[in-house]
């Protein structure tokens, strides 16, 4: 079976941890040559040197995705390195967990900036490259882009901002063969939710929630891989996120109280 993963460049951002590394692994084990993006330069040069043990291919670069020039420089970086760009995995994220009467607004700012901005700046610099191979964008989300989620007013906002865009991306490029997909995971087993922030904007420092038994970020890679070759629009990976937003649309104020009673069963709920 044809391999179309081999020798293609690809850019994946917040890939010193979770989804992001185990993406990046993942696209080295498939041949493709990989750029990560990360703000945390130790770590992105222990994964790169773990790849090339492995006869991978792989580079990285310090990036802050809330910052234009440093997504610019990324892809600078990816074409200097390997002469093009094939896939783009905007995947850098944060969190957030406070009631919106609670929250300072440069929470949900800096939860835009980087959800949202970030996959804007990346994807402006990125597109030419890949609508020129005819390649991928890809947009890790969260059901939080499907329906809102009490207590993460910005979390919901951000990523409902990223479809959007993404979105439109696709529409405007439909005749150059750009393939776009938004994917929403479910919860995952990574440390998000111990980076999320409070309504002062200061980090959660530990997740509320049983990491044992959720999704694995390698489980979630391998998807995105399985996504991009059969070139999917939007892939919800766990039943449970597919069955909401199938009874969005039927009973939305079922799943409206279903999503309260959910967020608010968790340890020290903001939620009343």
């Amino acid at each position: 079976m044809e391999n179309i993963f081999k020798d293609k460049v690809v850019i994946v951002t917040g890939a010193s941890s979770g989804i992001g590394e185990a993406t990046a692994r993942e696209f080295a084990l498939n041949g493709s040559k990989v750029v990560l993006a990360a703000r945390t330069e130790e770590r992105l040069s222990e994964i790169v040197k773990d790849i090339k043990a492995s006869n991978g291919e792989a580079c990285f670069l310090k990036t802050d995705v809330t910052n234009e020039d440093d997504c610019r420089r990324l892809v600078e970086k990816a074409v200097s390195e390997y002469g093009t760009v094939h896939i783009l995995v905007n995947n850098a994220g944060l969190s957030m967990r406070a009631l919106f009467d609670d929250v300072d607004l440069k929470v949900l700012k800096r939860l835009m900036d980087v959800n949202f901005w970030g996959t804007v700046y990346c994807t402006k610099y990125a597109l030419p490259y890949i609508v020129a191979n005819r390649g991928s964008v890809v947009g890790v989300s969260s059901v939080a882009g499907f329906h809102g989620l009490p207590g993460r007013t910005g979390y919901s906002a951000s990523k409902f901002a990223m479809h959007g865009f993404l979105e439109t991306i696709r529409i405007e490029n439909l005749k150059k063969g750009l393939h776009v997909m938004i994917i929403a995971p479910g919860f995952t087993a990574t440390e998000i939710r111990k980076h999320a922030l409070t309504a002062n904007g200061t980090e959660q420092g530990h997740s509320p929630r049983n990491e044992q038994k959720l999704v694995s970020a390698e489980y979630v890679a391998k998807w995105i891989l399985k996504g991009i070759k059969k070139k999917k629009r939007n892939k919800l990976l766990t039943w449970d996120g597919r069955l909401t937003a199938l009874l969005q649309r039927i009973v939305p104020d079922v799943v409206d109280w279903g999503y309260y009673k959910e967020m608010a069963r968790e340890p020290e709920s903001p939620l009343k």
